[in-house]
């Protein structure tokens, strides 16, 4: 079933350091300057390292320490939207590509609510308007509807409008998951309009880059930067086959990661990039290692 997503605020969060149930999921949305970070942690082995405390992590804006106003333990509830190109190299990935992003809302938290959009010489909705699913018969049914390969490719638009829907969303913890070869031959925007977005953005972005080597269009490239940017992660899988796979580690991902929120106390500092650093530690005091964005734009001078 369908539902559109509510906002709602809930001042009580910016009352100081809280750690958070799940079942008391914050929307960050005020008048205030909140920069929210998605952190993945592991350990040297790569494995997730789950149940840490707000006090293991420590941020950093241009070098100075912040106070973060929340934080929330892994796999609390997503907006996620799936970005997919529709165009006319993607024809001989149909079926693959609908059934990983099938199985990855198999996979993800039930909670989380869910949109697509399609992409080829202009961006669809696949639900027709602002909705949301957490239901996978749905999203397929959706997927099948409107994804039919043809077209060019205006990949930096749909960028864009994943990123406008997202913000629609009731949770402030947000993913995108853009599949494409990373060519763009039908944007209004430019990849340098992208970027700014995206570093304003609380946004994470992660990449599946399909390549057809007969596409010479293709730019992985593209996709791997709004991602890094984003701190997010991006894939280059050998053929549609390995699509599910990266899929399923986007989804592992996403249900492990911590969001910590803060309001820059050096507002006044400057517009323009701010560099961030995220620093966790064990209560033994082992570094830990950590993936997040390297920081966000800030686009006026003053609180």
């Amino acid at each position: 079933m369908l539902r559109l997503a509510g906002v709602s605020v809930l001042a009580a969060l910016l009352f100081g350091p809280l750690a958070l149930a799940q079942d008391q999921q914050p929307q960050f949305k005020s008048s205030s300057e909140l920069v929210v970070l998605h952190v993945l942690v592991t350990d040297r082995a790569g494995v997730y390292v789950q149940g840490l405390a707000p006090d293991s992590f420590r941020v950093y804006d241009e070098n100075r320490p912040q106070t973060p106003k929340f934080f929330l333990d892994e796999d609390a509830p997503v907006t996620i939207g799936l970005v997919i190109d529709s165009s006319g190299s993607m024809g001989r990935a149909r079926g693959r590509v609908i059934a990983a992003a099938t199985e990855f809302v198999e996979s993800s938290n039930p909670r989380d609510e869910i949109f697509a959009l399609v992409f080829n010489d202009e961006v669809h909705k696949v639900f027709g308007d602002n909705s949301f699913t957490s239901n996978p018969i749905v999203l397929q049914g959706a997927l099948a509807r409107a994804f039919q390969p043809v077209g060019r490719t205006a990949l930096y638009d749909a960028v864009v409008a994943g990123l406008d829907y997202a913000g629609s969303g009731s949770h402030d913890r947000r993913v995108l998951v853009v599949l494409s070869d990373g060519g763009d031959n039908a944007s209004d925007a430019t990849l340098k309009d992208v970027v700014k977005r995206v570093q304003a953005s609380n946004t994470v972005i992660y990449s599946v880059a399909l390549i057809d080597p007969e596409d010479y269009d293709s730019n992985p490239g593209k996709l791997r930067q709004l991602s890094e940017t984003s701190g997010g992660e991006w894939f280059a899988p050998k053929d549609a086959a390995e699509v599910h796979r990266d899929f399923q580690k986007i989804a592992r991902d996403v249900r492990h990661m911590y969001t910590i929120g803060f309001e820059p106390t050096n507002s006044a500092y400057h517009a323009g990039f701010h560099r961030i650093r995220v620093d966790v530690t064990t209560a033994d005091g082992k570094r830990l290692a950590v993936k997040s964005r390297a920081g966000y734009l800030k686009t006026h001078v003053g609180p």
